[in-house]
């Protein structure tokens, strides 16, 4: 994806003000960490307009087989919201497809809630207690009474290159099969597997832009035809909390 620029690309987007956020934590100003925000802005996110129009809601539908292409995403390890951790999640056009904030505070300690760009919620997703691995569960919007997947961080040393595996849960009605992810988180180089090895999503180093580098907080997200892009970011917000640094999201 070609990055391109634009110099107001931080105004708070339409979207943000029609959620169902509280008042006032849709009028916070946005802060961005250094580099400058306008800098910054401007290496992540090439397209101002998306965050300003309606029209930039999730949308994850596969197209035609005939015209199926890999999803180009960039993932930015940043809320847009001041003092909130979390991710902002673009597409290969600049809009804004996934959020996810998370004020440091919260008493909901142990829970993460993906968004889609109007702020309604995809995903919930719960540590489980009890548990001698880490093994988190996802549940559909706001629903935690039926998990749609569980995660669990591997845990054989014989297999080191295999982090975690994805498996759907029986009474989460998913007919899926399972998925293991490999490689390194650390170093944004990682692939989602299905059951018979083919590459469903994968994590990569953004390009450096005018010989700048983005480091670890930037990078793409790449997720083929018939995977829901909603699940891949899942994955990507539990290896943060698997393999990130100590600064979780949670």
């Amino acid at each position: 994806m070609a990055d391109h620029y634009d110099h107001d690309c931080f105004h708070q987007p339409a979207s943000y003000r029609g959620s169902g956020l509280r008042r006032q934590t849709s009028d916070r100003l946005l802060q961005i960490a250094k580099p400058s925000p306008r800098d910054m802005t401007k290496r992540v996110h090439p397209n101002a307009a998306a965050l300003e129009s309606p029209k930039a809601a999730l949308s994850i539908a596969v197209p035609p087989p005939e015209e199926a292409a890999p999803e180009l995403m960039t993932v930015w390890r940043k809320s847009l919201l001041f003092n909130c951790n979390g991710f902002t999640v673009f597409d290969a056009k600049g809009n804004l497809v996934f959020r996810v904030d998370k004020y440091p505070k919260s008493n909901n300690r142990g829970e993460i809630v993906l968004m889609g760009a109007a702020g309604n919620p995809l995903f919930t997703i719960r540590r489980k207690k009890l548990t001698l691995a880490e093994h988190w569960q996802i549940f559909d919007r706001e629903d935690t009474a039926n998990p749609r997947f569980s995660m669990r961080r591997h845990m054989n040393f014989l297999q080191a290159k295999c982090l975690a595996h994805l498996t759907p849960s029986p009474c989460g009605g998913d007919a899926g099969g399972s998925y293991d992810v490999e490689g390194s988180y650390s170093q944004r180089c990682c692939v989602v597997c299905d059951e018979r090895r083919q590459p469903m999503a994968e994590i990569k180093r953004k390009e450096s832009v005018g010989g700048v580098a983005f480091g670890l907080d930037v990078f793409r997200l790449v997720v083929q035809p018939g995977f829901d892009a909603a699940i891949a970011m899942a994955i990507v917000i539990l290896l943060e909390e698997m393999f990130g640094s100590k600064s979780s999201i949670i």
